[in-house]
Formats: structure tokens, C-alpha cells, sequence
């Protein structure tokens, strides 16, 4: 089982767990409140900035890179819509897929820099109940497993000179029937996992390591909360 997504790189300094789950938040309310260009560029430049603390800049970088990208396709849309009207629809679906980009930006720095172990401690610390903690734990764990698996599978079809481009229908059967198969033994595994590591009990738990607020959290915090400030003031 892979721990890429729950462990910073070496040399990285993750946020404290509870600025991130601000900052998930108040990604969802910026896409709500459906604020300007400006806002909304700031917001997933601020949102990506614990990949790079961190230490995951390449993901940090592919996440600009895509936004960056999505406003471009935006531009070029506007800008030759009189001569090619579809171009109208090429536009829309580009800022659609950048009004989520806060959205997506803020989960990734959430839930791939962080421990599973502090966010358990955090969130018990905010008093949520077990129905959300363990769902979150339970994706957290489910969704990279799955990933890798997938990597796998596709390699795995790689390597018997099977394309996916030549037959994509058979290719779709190959990678989705193991794939099923697989996470129901996964969901099994982290079900028993959990309830070993005591997620179902209901004494007082205790916890390694204490998250603490410091000067960066401190910081980053406040940009969060001026965000959805700031887009309700420039509507």
C-alpha cells in the first residue's frame, strides 16, 4: 500500500491539518460565491503553496501549469469566438474545469501532504463525529491504493504489447474488471486496518504527535480567510 499521498518529501514542512481543512473550506465557498478572474487566481496559487512547502513541487507546478493552461484556452476562446462560435463551448468547459480549480488545488495540498495520523488528531480535536472521520480515512488510504493498482494494470498491458489506442473498448475490460475485483479487497483490508488501529472504538484516544499552529500556519491562515473576504467585496 502506497504512502506517497499521506507523507511529505523529505525536507518538506507540511501545514498544520486544520489550516488545510480551512483552506478546503474555503475553496468550496469561492466556487460558490463564483468570484472574478482575479480572486480565483490568487486562491489556487495560495491553495497550492503547501505542495511546495511540502517538498511536492512537481505536483505544485503540474497544478499552475493546468490552471494556466485553462486561462489560456479561455483567451483564445474570447478572442476568436465572432469568427468560430465553437469556440463559445471550448471556453465554457475551460472555465468551468478553472472555477474548480480552487476546489481541486486545495484537496490535493489537504489530503497529499498530510498524515493520516494528524488529520485523525485534528479532526477528533474539532469534535467531528466518527461518520466523517473514518469515511475520510478510508478515502485517504482507498483512492492512491487504487491509483497504483491502475499504474499497474496499464504496465502490466504494456508489457504483453497490448495498446489501448488500437483497441480501446477491450482495453477499458482489461483495466476495470481487475480494478473492481481488486477494491473490494482493498475497501476489506482498510475496513480491518481501521478498526484494528481502534477507529471504531469509543474510548478517548491518543495520538504521537500534536498538531500545532505555527508562524507559517499562522500566516497562510489569514490569506485563506481574506479570500472569500475579498471575493465577496470585488462580487
Amino acid at each position: 500500500m502506497t504512502q506517497a499521498a499521506e507523507r511529505p518529501a523529505a525536507g518538506g514542512v507540511a501545514l498544520d491539518p486544520r489550516v488545510k481543512l480551512s483552506m478546503v473550506v474555503a475553496a468550496n465557498a469561492l466556487m460558490v460565491m463564483h468570484v472574478g478572474p482575479v480572486v480565483q487566481a490568487v486562491a489556487v496559487m495560495v491553495f497550492t503553496m503547501p505542495l511546495f512547502m511540502a517538498g511536492k513541487a512537481r505536483a505544485g507546478a503540474r497544478m499552475l501549469a493546468c490552471y494556466a493552461l485553462l486561462c489560456a484556452v479561455q483567451a483564445v476562446a474570447a478572442a476568436g469566438v465572432t469568427r468560430m462560435p465553437w469556440l463559445h463551448v471550448v471556453g465554457f468547459t475551460a472555465s468551468g474545469i478553472a472555477m474548480m480549480m480552487p476546489c481541486l488545488a486545495a484537496g490535493a495540498s489537504a489530503f497529499g501532504t498530510t498524515r493520516i495520523g494528524d488529520l485523525v488528531c485534528t479532526m477528533r480535536r474539532l469534535h467531528m463525529p466518527d461518520a466523517i472521520v473514518i469515511p475520510v480515512v478510508v478515502a485517504m488510504r482507498f483512492f492512491p491504493t487504487i491509483r497504483h493498482d491502475c499504474r499497474m494494470i496499464r504496465r502490466s498491458m504494456r508489457l504483453r504489447g497490448h495498446s489501448m489506442l488500437r483497441h480501446p473498448l477491450r482495453s477499458f475490460e482489461y483495466v476495470i474488471v481487475p480494478l473492481l475485483m481488486n477494491a473490494t479487497r482493498v475497501a476489506d483490508d482498510l475496513t480491518v486496518a481501521g478498526l484494528t488501529k481502534g477507529l471504531g472504538s469509543h474510548a478517548r484516544p491518543t495520538s504521537l504527535n500534536e498538531p500545532r499552529m505555527r508562524a507559517a500556519d499562522w500566516a497562510v491562515l489569514a490569506a485563506v480567510v481574506a479570500l472569500p473576504v475579498a471575493g465577496a467585496m470585488l462580487g
